[in-house]
């Protein structure tokens, strides 16, 4: 009897072991089979709509939330739990923005889209407080569903202290009016996911209206992820980022997100419009980017690990083309979001969305590429000669012409597509950045005085620092020089004279003011370069009788025609809409003249002596001094320790 019961008990403790076992490894299993589909966009920049692109070497039309729309759908069907996920920047770039305080289309369609999360961007903020405070209730107002916003490193006490606080309680209210949040927890699939939300300092550096204070992003990143180590049982926790990926890893905002928070699984970043073909990985925490406007939409699988960490796979950029049609629903829906453009924006311009301004037969430099290399553009030309045209044709109560415009590569937007017709929509799309005092979309010119050596100096800045910066490139109408990439940093340009639009030139002046308009954005960057170069490069905004005016008043030098701001985009169509029609074509076309360069902007390398040494400015005067000083003194210390040497090899001799 006591054997038969042995057996029993050692069977069901076999019985019991191989349950242990089976549900032990099943556990195993299910642990290393969780799975989150992850989708992700950033800086769609109000391109509700497909656009052209260059890929591959031919244009075609891309993107459009409808197409995006067609993809998601799919992908859900494949996923009903897919994650979708929104990296900010999604106003600011298209006509859909200057409903963005009524109809708030940018929001609304992202809540279409069913996006899961999105955060801000620099460019939510160009609308200033009110601007960005109404755009957030008309989400709410409309109804319709708007996706969560998250950002967790708003400093609202510093916020509230400083000399925008009237304008930081205006956004406090209507942030708390929308819920936008810290973080948030999204569950997919079974998988608790912890998003958060953070803005970067380039990004707060390219804002100058936002009335914000921020702490360090790290910083409030790795507080934030401590928080939701404490209080929630995040499986996962993924940082949707308005900060950016930069070429100089030591620069590089989400690495260094990513070294400063590792215990961040994902990071979706936006701002620096990055195109990543492959995830940047630094220890479990992979980056990824799928660049701007919605051509592309990026897509990826988060595998759980034994650890409970998360490994990613399945990456892909997938590029919105014809093969994602529109979808029906979403087109009709952005259609109806754009009906009041032209009764609510144009129609204070005359102007209406798909109104024919000029014909295009000309290749210019495609968007992607602007900026890139140091060198004259048509396309700038084109921008730049639009400001001169339109304010020295129009009544704006200086009687002094316009000598010099200025338009820098990082304020275009697009480019004009050739063997296209140019609407009122792509003049628009081109200089779309902004806002005015008036509270109406795009930025106003504004008119300063500079004189004759501070243009050389703006030049420099162009010649030394666009290198560097991309965006920083100008592009000039009214000036002429010639760069020589081989001298020395701030004493590149050698040439710089007054070149009128057909090809005169004259001596520019050093003591003589110049009357000079760029848009309100550039022309704050200009008045900043003597306290941002500390003292280094002198440019000072000046009125016509030679006073200085600080950079933050510059706003009350806005150039009115009829009462109103003259916007930047403005002189564009109506420049477009001034020229000649041709027979052949019947509508107005660029002229040829934009075919080409100008001898606006002539850079030639050139490494012998004599160009080197040519035309020295103070600068490089100073740095030669020194140099010749330093020469000097070393050549007195051989001198000394040659002759001390000398003396006492003597002193020996006599020994």
């Amino acid at each position: 009897m006591n054997i038969v019961k042995r057996v029993w008990k050692l069977l069901l403790l076999c019985l019991m072991g191989m349950v242990v076992s089976e549900s032990a490894a099943f556990a195993k299993e299910s642990k290393e089979s969780k799975e989150v589909k992850v989708v992700f966009t950033h800086d769609l920049h109000s391109h509700l709509e497909p656009f052209y692109l260059e890929e591959d070497g031919e244009e075609q039309q891309v993107g459009g939330f409808a197409r995006i729309m067609t993809y998601l759908t799919k992908q859900r069907r494949e996923d009903e739990n897919l994650l979708y996920l929104d990296g900010g920047d999604f106003s600011m770039g298209t006509l859909y923005q200057t409903v963005y305080a009524s109809q708030a289309a940018e929001l609304r369609m992202l809540g279409a889209l069913g996006a899961d999360a999105s955060t801000f961007g620099n460019h939510e903020f160009d609308y200033r407080s009110k601007g960005l405070a109404d755009m957030l209730q008309a989400a709410r107002d409309s109804g319709d569903e708007v996706p969560p916003l998250v950002v967790c490193n708003i400093d609202w006490e510093a916020t509230l202290k400083s000399e925008k606080a009237e304008e930081g309680a205006i956004l406090q209210e209507a942030f708390e009016m929308y819920g936008v949040k810290p973080y948030i927890m999204v569950e997919k699939g079974g998988v608790k996911i912890a998003v958060i939300g953070v803005f970067g300092k380039d990004s707060l550096a390219c804002a100058p209206t936002c009335a914000l204070s921020f702490r360090d992003p790290v910083e409030a990143v790795r507080e934030t992820v401590e928080e939701i180590q404490k209080q929630e049982a995040a499986d996962m926790i993924v940082c949707v980022s308005h900060s950016g990926t930069w070429e100089d890893e030591k620069k590089s905002e989400d690495e260094l997100l990513a070294k400063g928070a590792p215990a961040l699984d994902l990071i979706v970043s936006g701002h620096t419009h990055s195109i990543l073909e492959e995830p940047i990985v630094h220890g479990d925490t992979a980056i990824v980017s799928t660049g701007e406007y919605g051509a592309r939409v990026g897509s990826l699988k988060m595998v759980q690990k034994e650890d409970g960490r998360w490994s990613l796979a399945d990456y892909e950029l997938t590029l919105m083309d014809e093969n994602y049609p529109e979808d029906k629903e979403a087109a009709e829906k952005i259609q109806e979001l754009g009906k009041t453009i032209d009764s609510d924006y144009l129609s204070r311009f005359g102007f209406t969305k798909d109104q024919v301004l000029a014909h295009n037969p000309w290749e210019f430099t495609k968007i992607n590429g602007l900026g890139e290399i140091l060198q004259e553009e048509p396309l700038g030309n084109l921008l730049a000669d639009s400001y001169r045209y339109v304010v020295n044709s129009s009544d704006t109560g200086d009687e002094n012409p316009v000598m010099v415009a200025v338009v820098p590569s990082g304020c275009i937007r697009d480019t004009f597509h050739k063997n296209n017709d140019i609407t009122v929509a792509d003049a628009f799309q081109v200089l779309s950045l902004g806002i005015g005092p008036d509270g109406v979309p795009g930025y106003p010119l504004v008119s300063a005085y500079f004189t004759g050596k501070e243009l050389k100096t703006m030049a420099e800045v162009d010649a030394s620092i666009s290198p560097l910066m991309s965006t920083a490139q100008l592009y000039v109408s009214g000036l002429s020089y010639k760069i020589n990439p081989s001298r020395m940093i701030l004493n590149k340009v050698t040439d710089v004279e007054f070149q009128d639009m057909d090809g005169s030139a004259e001596e520019l002046e050093d003591d003589k003011l110049y009357r000079l308009v760029a848009d309100l954005y550039s022309g704050q960057m200009l008045g900043a370069v003597t306290e941002q170069s500390y003292g280094i490069l002198s440019i000072v905004p000046k009125d016509a009788q030679g006073n200085e005016i600080p950079v933050e008043q510059l706003e009350e030098h806005t150039i009115y025609v009829n009462g109103k701001e003259l916007k930047a985009w403005e002189c564009v169509a109506r420049y477009l809409d001034s020229f000649e029609e041709k027979t052949e074509a019947k509508e107005p076309e660029i002229p040829e003249y934009y075919s080409t360069t100008h001898g606006r902007k002539v850079v030639e390398a050139d490494s012998s002596l004599g160009a080197v040494l040519k035309n020295p400015n103070r600068i490089a005067a100073a740095v030669f001094a020194i140099g010749a000083g330093l020469v000097i003194i070393l050549v007195l210390v051989i001198f000394v320790i040659v002759r001390w040497r000398k003396k006492k090899r003597r002193r020996k001799e006599n020994i």
